[in-house]
């Protein structure tokens, strides 16, 4: 009854709440709304109904959208590898424990009407080779048995994978079209009992000597208790000559994608920030990542700017808080990071990021549900967000897919994986 209860009220609610009228917050100076409080969550989301036969994503102009692969089983992430062979990560998060209070309930049940909680398939997929028509021209099953893998980095002959509780070594062998040898763990993640943000993304340093894993928080604002929180909301670097890992940066509610800008050699991410604080605040962003920096969560947001919900405070910590260099939005949900290195797209989308935005549930109008390009000089955002990839909401307010993970291919097309479509598209020129 109680389940029942919660279902009806946030399917009264869904579409509904206090739409704001402020430009949302975007770009690296970003005016900031005053905060709103609801005793009740908007809930908005976009009921996921997959792709019709025919349709795809709309790509702007000068660029072209194929499948690489379709009827895939919850595509979140992508890695390309230098042979040409594309890896395709088709997970979700792990079986959880049944959900305590009203919020953690009713957050359990849109996250199930967006589609969030079909089983994990818990393997890895490898595309090969490509047909006049752009799709992959064969695939198998490459690594299986896995725990909600999400995070993939290559160094050298090593392939390492992030299962939500553990990163893992398998030996990478060019050509092959399955690993059958167990991996290696190279060292625990925070995960079980409670594990709300279960992604673990992984990118490596240029040097290949540093493996940086993302771990997200296990709460919106802390609702779980700071005990909770133990190695969480934070990026780890780990020294794979001794497998030592260490906090490389912490206050960051979920960082999901990780990049290194090639101009510079820093670490870059993108960050999903807290809900519940109305329609245009806090924006989500991109930000290069500081060696020991703290990034304010749960205590602040963009900065300094206090969450006044979470009890106790910590005003030294946010005394210490750094600005995030680039806002993307409120809500949009950034899962996927990847800067453009090569010169195959039309100079307009060289050099920058592509960022994939898996959509927002917290706000009264739909944002996100695309792939942008943030433009780049100098090692710093040079402009505002471009929309490289849209079209996965149809004229009735449903997604027929997701973009999650971006990635570039041997060739230059950009990848991108889309976890309510089942696909992965591939963007060219035209």
């Amino acid at each position: 009854m109680r389940r029942m209860l919660i279902v009806a009220a946030l399917a009264a609610l869904a579409g509904c709440g206090p739409a704001s009228n402020a430009t949302p917050p975007v770009g690296a100076n970003p005016t900031l709304p005053a905060p709103q409080h609801a005793m009740i969550p908007t809930v908005k989301f976009a009921k996921p109904i997959g792709w019709p036969d025919g349709r795809t994503p709309i790509a702007a102009a000068g660029l072209k959208v194929q499948a690489l692969a379709l009827g895939l089983d919850h595509p979140r992430t992508v890695l390309a590898l230098p042979n040409g062979d594309v890896l395709v990560a088709e997970t979700n998060g792990p079986a959880a424990p049944p959900p305590k209070g009203f919020r953690a309930t009713a957050e359990k049940v849109v996250m199930g009407w967006v589609g969030a909680e079909v089983p994990s398939p818990n393997r890895i997929t490898l595309l090969h080779g490509l047909k006049p028509d752009g799709s992959a021209a064969r695939r198998s099953i490459y690594i299986s048995g896995l725990t909600s893998p999400f995070g993939m980095a290559l160094v050298g002959s090593n392939l390492y994978v992030a299962d939500t509780d553990a990163v893992l070594r398998f030996p990478y062998q060019p050509g092959a079209t399955s690993i059958t040898t167990p991996g290696v763990k190279v060292a625990d993640l925070p995960a079980f009992p409670i594990d709300h943000h279960w992604t673990k993304t992984l990118v490596a340093s240029p040097d290949g000597k540093t493996l940086y894993v993302s771990i997200g928080s296990n709460s919106n604002i802390g609702e779980n208790g700071i005990p909770a929180e133990t190695g969480r909301a934070r990026i780890l670097a780990i020294d794979l000559a001794t497998g030592k890992a260490r906090p490389y940066a912490t206050g960051l509610r979920n960082a999901v994608g990780l990049d290194i800008e090639p101009s510079t050699g820093a670490l870059w991410a993108v960050v999903n920030e807290r809900d519940e604080l109305g329609d245009n605040l806090p924006p989500d962003y991109l930000t290069s990542v500081k060696d020991g920096g703290f990034y304010g969560w749960p205590y602040a947001y963009w900065g300094r700017n206090v969450d006044t919900r979470v009890k106790p405070q910590r005003p030294d910590l946010v005394a210490t808080a750094i600005t995030p260099d680039y806002a993307l939005g409120p809500h949009v949900a950034p899962l996927g990071l990847v800067f453009y290195r090569a010169s195959a797209l039309p100079a307009p989308w060289r050099g920058g990021a592509f960022v994939g935005e898996h959509g927002s549930w917290n706000r009264s109008q739909l944002n996100g549900y695309k792939v942008v390009y943030v433009p780049f000089a100098g090692g710093h955002p040079a402009g505002p967000p471009q929309d490289v990839l849209t079209g996965f909401i149809d004229d009735k307010g449903q997604a027929m897919g997701r973009p999650v993970g971006v990635t570039v291919d041997s060739t230059g097309a950009l990848l991108v994986a889309d976890d309510v479509g089942n696909a992965v598209w591939r963007v060219t020129a035209k």
